[in-house]
C-alpha cells in the first residue's frame, strides 16, 4: 500500500546575498517547504514563468538589475495574483502604495522561526 503524499509548498527566494539566500533555503526546506532560488528579480521572473506552482515569493528589496524586490513583487501581484508575497529590507520600509496587496513586509535581520510561520500564516489564510 503507498501512502499518498501531499505537495510540499513551493517557495521563490530572492536574495543578491549567497549565505543569506542559503541560510533562508535551508531553513525553509528543514520546515519542510521545497525551495527555489534566484539572485536576482530577472532570474526569478525567469522561475515563476516556468515554475507555475510557486505559492510564495520571498524576496529581498535592495538587489542587483534593473529590478529591485519592490519592482518584482509588483510583477509577480500583477501577473501571479494567487502568489502571496513576502518583502524583506533591512535598509528601508516600503510605504503602503510601494506594496502589492497582497504583499506581507518583514524588516531584517529576522529570526528564520519567523519567515517560517509567515509562510504557514500566509498559506493558511
Amino acid at each position: 500500500m503507498q501512502i499518498a503524499r501531499t505537495p510540499r509548498p513551493l517557495i521563490l527566494i530572492v536574495e543578491d546575498d549567497p549565505l543569506i539566500r542559503w541560510s533562508g533555503a535551508e531553513t525553509l526546506e528543514d520546515a519542510g517547504f521545497e525551495v527555489l532560488e534566484a539572485a536576482n528579480a530577472d532570474d526569478a521572473l525567469t522561475l515563476l514563468e516556468t515554475h507555475a506552482s510557486v505559492a510564495v515569493l520571498f524576496t529581498d528589496i535592495d538587489m542587483p538589475g534593473q529590478l529591485d524586490g519592490l519592482d518584482l513583487a509588483r510583477i509577480a501581484a500583477h501577473r501571479w495574483p494567487f502568489i502571496h508575497i513576502i518583502v524583506a529590507s533591512g535598509r528601508r520600509e516600503p510605504r503602503t502604495p510601494q506594496m502589492p496587496d497582497n504583499g506581507h513586509f518583514i524588516s531584517k535581520p529576522y529570526m528564520p522561526e519567523q519567515i517560517v510561520r509567515d509562510i504557514h500564516e500566509l498559506l493558511a489564510a
